[in-house]
């Protein structure tokens, strides 16, 4: 069964013992950083914050951070179960015949059950506030010692196309400036973005109505960071992850809907044309990101449980929490990247590549040039266009084991052969790119070359042991009282 709410994961959480209470106080101006650092640097827990100074309400964190609690956050023995379904879905075609088309009707209807829910109230509604509230009565992290100020970093932020009217939710971090206005770091190329752009052309309304979600069941808070193709409805997709449709409830003082069980929501709007000074904030790259003008979002409304919990996280040198969200949704997608390109065999992004500056792909390779044609199609994939270097290698290469891939990978190259650099949208974030958002890229061909691409040495084969050696050897290494690796 979905869970209803944060409360229900955070309970499995620690049923699984994947979180810690602590009962003390700790303060939310760096210290619950340190700690959440520590705990995600060792494999220690989620942790729950009973007493943060100077606020009643408890904060969570790291409660993604790591693969087992992403399994308990989609409810599955493993991500790959994920990504099964999704393969299950996008293999469907409409059979021939009344009777095959019959037989069609349950995963049909099954699909119809992910679109989400309107309510007409729900647990967010149990305190609404339209005036006497401040932002700092919610134990906001100020996360790292030169951060701007405290940062709102787990926000589900909704806004609505202004053409189509359909849904977006992305995450956009939030900068604390007073009681009631926060900055809007919506990114160039982030649908919110875009959705503001649209409204300053059109000219025809001075503010943009938004409404941000926090601490939600954990499907619903993940469709919020997934890299979905533009008006592809989150939450349709967050029902598809929980097998139900997210109940959603529509706001006091604008058209938007937010998620019914949501601990704490803000209302209000951005103004188009009013810009403040954001950051510096300590980002995911393990930099921090420079200051920046973005829009200014003015809360008008504050609606939540009377005792709401704080769900936040923390970005900074890898890994974090982000790194298993985001290896998640390498799993989870990969399917989609093989519809396009199917001759991919795996990907990979360490995370010392912050998931924008490397990525590892295995392929099958079957004419020549194949390996410059699957970077230029990943370039080409939605926000894999920010993937500052591509490595490729041959299917028989583990791209999950990083020291392989470096080992066959500097093996295989001729550097002025092998390797090509192109021009185009860098993300956000690279503070080493020659211009904002705007810079180079870099493939590198790991693969064995042929004949065909001008290679005419012998390749010479891999080194690997006889396989019936390797088995009579395991039972005399047993027998020896030898450690098992």
């Amino acid at each position: 069964m979905a869970y209803a709410d944060l409360r229900e994961f955070i309970r499995a959480l620690e049923k699984a013992g994947e979180l810690a209470r602590i009962p003390f106080e700790v303060d939310p101006y760096l210290e619950i950083t340190e700690f959440a650092d520590r705990s995600v640097k060792t494999g220690g827990p989620a942790l729950l914050f009973e007493r943060p100074k100077g606020s009643r309400i408890p904060v969570l964190i790291n409660a993604f951070a790591g693969m087992r609690r992403m399994e308990i956050a989609l409810e599955v023995d493993s991500v790959e179960q994920v990504a099964a379904r999704i393969s299950e879905y996008l293999q469907m075609q409409m059979p021939q015949g009344l009777v095959g088309k019959l037989k069609m009707l349950p995963k049909l209807a099954d699909m119809a059950k992910f679109f989400p829910k309107r309510v007409s109230s729900g647990p967010c509604k149990e305190v609404v506030q339209h005036d006497g509230f401040s932002l700092r009565e919610f134990p906001i992290l100020h996360c790292w010692p030169l951060d701007g100020g405290p940062f709102i970093t787990l926000p589900l932020v909704f806004t609505r196309n202004p053409e189509t009217g359909k849904r977006n939710c992305g995450m956009y971090r939030l900068q604390v400036y007073d009681d009631r206005t926060t900055g809007m770091h919506w990114q160039k190329h982030k649908q919110g973005a875009e959705h503001f752009r649209r409204l300053r052309v059109e000219g025809k309304q001075a503010r943009m109505p938004v409404a941000v979600a926090i601490g939600s069941d954990p499907a619903t808070t993940y469709s919020a960071v997934l890299p979905l193709p533009p008006d592809l409805d989150e939450m349709m997709i967050a029902g598809f992850l929980r097998r139900k449709p997210v109940e959603m409830v529509p706001c006091e003082t604008c058209d938007l809907e937010v998620p019914a069980n949501a601990e704490i929501v803000l209302e209000g709007y951005v103004n188009l044309e009013e810009f403040r000074t954001e950051g510096p904030f300590g980002d995911h790259t393990g930099y921090y990101s420079l200051e920046d003008q973005y829009p200014v979002f003015h809360v008008t409304c504050i609606t939540r449980r009377k005792r709401p919990i704080y769900a936040t996280t923390i970005v900074g040198p890898p890994p974090m929490e982000d790194y298993y969200m985001g290896k998640a949704i390498e799993r989870i997608f990969l399917p989609l990247m093989r519809m396009q390109l199917p001759e991919i065999r795996d990907i990979a992004m360490p995370a010392e590549g912050v998931f924008h500056n490397l990525m590892l792909v295995s392929i099958r390779k079957s004419y020549p040039g194949q390996a410059r044609k699957v970077m230029h199609a990943i370039w080409g994939l939605g926000q894999a266009m920010f993937t500052k270097c591509i490595v490729v290698v041959d299917e028989d290469v583990d791209v999950q084991n990083y020291g392989e891939v470096v080992w066959r990978a500097l093996n295989n190259i001729d550097p002025e052969r092998d390797i090509e650099f192109v021009m185009g949208p860098i993300d956000s974030l690279d503070h080493a790119s020659r211009l904002p958002n705007y810079g180079s890229k870099m493939g590198i061909d790991a693969t064995r070359k042929w004949r065909q691409e001008g290679f005419t040495r012998p390749w010479p084969k891999v080194i690997r042991m006889d396989e019936e050696v390797k088995r009579r050897v395991d039972a005399l290494w047993r027998k020896a009282g030898l450690p098992v690796r």
